[in-house]
């Protein structure tokens, strides 16, 4: 497996390279297989940068293991956190021609990075390929939609539907391992680290969680979450 170091011809394979190799046509079920076959195991460390804000946008990625934030510097030095990804989902797809957002290993995480121009020219031939990139395009629009709304919330309401949101997507059970510190849940969240740790203590005297550790969660009642992100 590679370690991180820049990305170079041997490492990413330029498009035209990559569509003359035998890569088997997308299937239903099979895109992402497909999607795979074109893209370089990387390795990143906690807290490494896997691109900067208003780089270009080149490349694509998918995570292996581990978790991804993408973040944002504001004008008055706070840190806002645009969404995180976890393994399975893929990350850097823009509109433009940059990134709007850095990207960051949250621990310890591995991606696959594939050429931007190799993953359209593949939708462009194949129709199961465009409907997996059309599929990945609107969860990532409905996810900044839904972000945008969680952002005009209380507190309480935030964290609780962080909360649900986690234990539907790390394995949709009440136990949860959070790869993310509670910093980093702050500035998703748009809230300060002492507020967070407020409405989690709060949440465990309402018997809505358990708090074993400062990262594992175990969610008591979703009925109490589910009433408070009503």
């Amino acid at each position: 497996m590679l370690t991180h170091t820049p990305l170079t011809q041997t490492q990413i394979r330029p498009a035209a390279t990559l569509q003359s190799r035998n890569i088997p046509t997308a299937t239903a079920g099979g895109a992402l297989e497909a999607f795979d076959l074109m893209g370089s195991p990387m390795t990143y460390g906690p807290n490494e940068e896997i691109y900067g804000e208003s780089e270009p946008a080149e490349f694509v990625y998918r995570v292996v293991s581990g978790a991804v934030r993408t973040c944002k510097i504001l004008n008055d030095g706070r840190r806002q956190i645009g969404a995180f990804y976890l393994p399975g989902d893929i990350f850097g797809l823009e509109v433009g021609k940059e990134h709007q957002f850095s990207a960051e290993a949250i621990g310890k995480t591995v991606v696959r990075v594939f050429r931007r121009s190799a993953v359209v020219s593949m939708a462009e031939r194949d129709c199961e390929a465009a409907r997996a990139l059309w599929t990945f395009t609107a969860r990532e629009l409905h996810r900044v939609q839904e972000h945008m709304l969680l952002l005009v919330k209380s507190a309480q309401q935030r964290v609780a539907s962080f909360l649900l949101e986690m234990s539907d997507r790390l394995a949709a059970t009440d136990s949860l391992d959070l790869p993310m510190s509670r910093q980093d849940i702050a500035d998703y969240l748009g809230l300060t680290i002492e507020t967070v740790s407020r409405t989690m203590s709060q949440l465990v005297s309402d018997s809505a969680i358990g708090l074993p550790s400062s990262r594992k969660i175990v969610l008591r009642s979703r009925r109490v979450l589910r009433e408070l992100n009503a």
